[in-house]
């Protein structure tokens, strides 16, 4: 096990603060408020410097930080492919501890004749550590020119750096990270080339043999030979949309599972563990322990069709539990998080949905003492207060996800609509991006405008990725914009309040204990979050897992439950600070 402690903060109110709550009491003695004794207006006053302060915001610095990307090129043709995509990640490539990169592109639209044009290429972004990144692309070999939908990282072969694995419309890649910031395209000898209309990806252990397997969202069957056929009309929620632009006029395509065989390759056995979600129209999935009996559970996102929940046996092995699990959400779902919201330590689920189709927030119902075998969820849109706000959105990458470091998951959507705009059809609408805050009550507030996230531009956001990658102790958003440069977006005060970042290191091939579970302690509170490997919508968050504690200065226990049953525990850690924890070779 070791311990690494960095980025230490100092809380205190700066001078040119204290100045100006100088200046605010003089001018009101000099005004005549001499009858309000002095103590409650420097109180008073106090108080309001010190919320300033605790008011966590968002700054686009996208420029500042040397992003200089363009989602597709040219204008716009109404295929749906094209308004689709794109996802993201936040992803160490080079374990020199800050997280780079990953932008998903489509090259440009689409040709008369079909074909696709060739143009912007998907880009890697190496983090200089100060808060800039570098264009990477053409000496790291991933600048794939497919029709990008969504990335994924994970480490499948076990060498201790992350490798990854892209999803498109039409044959998806898999890159084996070189470990000196470069990669090599292995799909056809690793066996995973998939050709269909992809896009989420998730890997997992999901049978315990501690290499990662992987899990392919796939959408519909959209043939460009058809192209005259699909300008016809067709009603969309009862809007008239072009059928190319519908996804309910095409046949939804099975999705793909591959079991890592150990060695650098993989096996299709979708038919023998059950979970190819038939019919589905796939949009993003996630691995999750929802049961607590430490195995991983599957969630799929489908978008116009029912979604699925698949229970693991223990061996990797699934039955189809939607139907029971009350979650078996039956509207356009889009992104897809997971997180413990209601801090009663086990995962919950939030995801984004489309027009007219209010987001959705799922209380897990687990209790422990019933039977193990159940999966079952609860829908609190409404009284937790995020459903109708909602509404009119239409909602695609999220997380579950402390800004403010209050100690408890608030949530972000980016939106965008797939509508276009009367007078431009080339144009489609954009729309506002939302950030609600946890009340700790189980309710939440929606805390756009104060946060800076309403003042933003208006674009058509799509895939969405989370991450602390300027390493000041708050998690920062990345946002694909569809048809626009991106946003990334720097969070300014979440780290006023107490914080802490986990780095685990699995044994074996897992090496980034994807599926792992952290628990951590403080006076006040317990949180526990899961490692992830893929989950917003088409994205990939980092794999650092970071704690707000609010006021605590210490972490009472910490404990780290393996996928393997096993646990580790530290104690009295100090806050503010980002630790590594090594799976002992006995856990």
């Amino acid at each position: 096990m070791s311990l690494q402690k960095s980025f230490p903060l100092n809380c205190s109110i700066h001078s040119h603060q204290r100045s100006a709550v100088s200046k605010k009491v003089s001018l009101l003695k000099t005004e005549g408020f001499r009858r309000f004794p002095i103590a409650i207006l420097v109180f008073a006053l106090s108080m309001l410097t010190t919320m300033t302060l605790n008011a966590a915001t968002f700054v686009d610095v996208t420029n500042e930080a040397g992003i200089r990307f363009q989602h597709s090129s040219g204008t716009r043709s109404s295929l749906l492919p094209e308004d689709m995509g794109s996802g993201a990640g936040f992803a160490d490539i080079d374990n020199d501890g800050d997280i780079d990169l990953y932008i998903v592109n489509i090259p440009g639209p689409f040709t008369q004749d079909g074909n696709r044009n060739k143009g912007n290429t998907n880009t890697l972004y190496l983090n200089n550590g100060n808060g800039t990144f570098t264009d990477i692309t053409r000496t790291a070999g991933v600048g794939h020119q497919g029709y990008g939908m969504g990335c994924v990282f994970a480490d499948y072969d076990g060498d201790a750096d992350l490798d990854l694995y892209l999803t498109n419309y039409g044959e998806n890649v898999l890159y084996r990270n070189n470990g000196n910031a470069t990669f090599t395209d292995v799909t056809e000898s690793a066996g995973v080339v998939c050709d269909l209309w992809s896009t989420g990806a998730a890997f997992a252990d999901v049978d315990g043999d501690t290499d990662l397997d992987l899990y392919v969202c796939n959408y519909v069957t959209y043939d460009l030979e058809q192209l005259e056929q699909m300008k016809a009309e067709s009603l969309q929620s009862g809007k008239p949309v072009p059928s190319a632009l519908n996804p309910h006029v095409f046949e939804p395509q099975d999705n793909v599972f591959y079991r890592n065989n150990g060695d650098g390759t993989f096996t299709d056995v979708t038919d023998d563990t059950g979970i190819a979600a038939v019919g589905g129209r796939s949009m993003q999935a996630i691995f999750s322990d929802f049961d607590n009996d430490n195995d991983l559970d599957l969630y799929v996102a489908n978008d116009t069709t029912t979604n699925h929940v698949y229970r693991n046996d223990g061996s990797g092995n699934f039955t189809d539990v939607s139907a029971e699990s009350w979650a078996a959400d039956f509207r356009g779902s889009m992104g897809l998080a997971a997180g413990d919201y209601d801090a009663d330590g086990d995962t919950d689920l939030f995801m984004s949905h489309w027009v007219d189709e209010e987001n959705a927030l799922y209380r897990n119902l687990f209790v422990e003492d019933r039977d193990a075998k159940q999966i079952r969820f609860v829908d609190e849109s409404y009284t937790a207060m995020l459903a109708e706000g909602s509404i009119k959105q239409i909602g695609w990458g999220t997380n579950l996800f402390d800004f403010d470091n209050d100690g408890d998951l608030d949530i972000f959507v980016t939106n965008g609509s797939t509508f276009q705009e009367l007078r431009r059809p080339e144009v489609l609408i954009p729309q506002p991006d939302m950030l609600f805050r946890n009340n700790g009550d189980e309710t939440f507030t929606d805390v756009s405008q104060e946060t800076g996230i309403a003042t933003l531009p208006l674009r058509v956001g799509r895939g969405a990725t989370f991450g602390d990658y300027d390493n000041d102790g708050d998690v920062d958003i990345f946002i694909v914009n569809n048809h626009a440069p991106p946003t990334l977006l720097r969070n300014e005060g979440g780290n006023r309040n107490n914080w802490l970042q986990i780095k685990l290191v699995g044994e074996g091939i897992n090496r980034d204990a994807i599926g792992a579970k952290i628990q951590v302690k403080t006076a006040e509170r317990t949180q526990v979050k899961e490692i992830y490997a893929g989950d917003s919508y088409m994205s990939f968050n980092s794999l650092i897992a970071e704690f707000g504690v609010g006021n605590a200065t210490q972490i009472e226990t910490l404990q780290v439950t393996w996928q393997n049953g096993k646990t580790q525990r530290l104690h009295n850690i100090p806050s503010n600070q980002r630790i590594h924890i090594t799976q002992e070779s006995s856990q």
